[in-house]
């Protein structure tokens, strides 16, 4: 059953892929993308993971705004991959590349990435637990991982919703920085975006 319903979600993805920048939810994250911007600090010389990261236009513009940045999107989808490659990957090669993947099994080695992003995917993993336990692995000590996704403001249980094939659950602050103390992420803040999209902003902790 659980593999009908992932299977389910992919291909719901994959029929919305080769449209998927024209429709309203893509403007909406646009807008999403450029006020995360606000909250967002990397190094130097940036190697960042997207993950979920749809037709790559978050990583597109982090490529504009960071010029020195190397970045990974990875998503469920093969569709959503491939129109990330068409139409991202030619102006920013070869600074980006676009992978298809789970995000609850990362085919990355430990402490890869000094910035890993998530946004408006989280409310789509049937085990979030899974997906911080390899963010944590992937994140080198002193990374910063940015979730961004639609958060309930006062009720502090998983809320779920069947919107989609396998359905939503949103989480909200508290839930996040429990999933992030179990593997050793510390959130350094919570910040409403959009009305109720939320940055959840954890750090991982350096280890003795």
């Amino acid at each position: 059953m659980k593999n009908n319903s992932l299977n389910s979600k992919k291909q719901f993805f994959n029929r919305w892929a080769l449209n998927y920048d024209s429709l309203f939810p893509s403007v909406f994250y646009q807008a999403i993308h450029q006020r995360l911007l606000d909250y967002v600090t990397l190094p130097e010389k940036p190697n960042v993971l997207d993950i979920g990261c749809g037709t790559g236009r978050l990583l597109a513009r982090l490529a504009t705004e960071f010029p020195s940045l190397r970045g990974t999107g990875i998503d469920f989808s093969e569709e959503m991959i491939r129109q990330a490659r068409l139409k991202k990957c030619a102006r920013h090669r070869p600074r980006l590349i676009f992978v298809q993947g789970n995000a609850e099994a990362l085919p990355f080695v430990d402490e890869q990435f000094n910035a890993v992003f998530n946004t408006i995917s989280f409310l789509h993993y049937p085990n979030p637990e899974k997906v911080f336990s390899e963010v944590s692995r992937v994140l080198q000590p002193g990374g910063q991982f940015y979730l961004v996704d639609y958060a309930p403001r006062w009720e502090t249980n998983p809320q779920f919703f069947t919107l989609t094939p396998g359905g939503i659950r949103l989480y909200s602050s508290q839930v996040r920085e429990q999933f992030g103390r179990q593997v050793g992420l510390n959130c350094v803040g919570h910040y409403y975006l959009l009305g109720a999209i939320l940055l959840s902003k954890f750090t991982k902790k350096f280890v003795d």
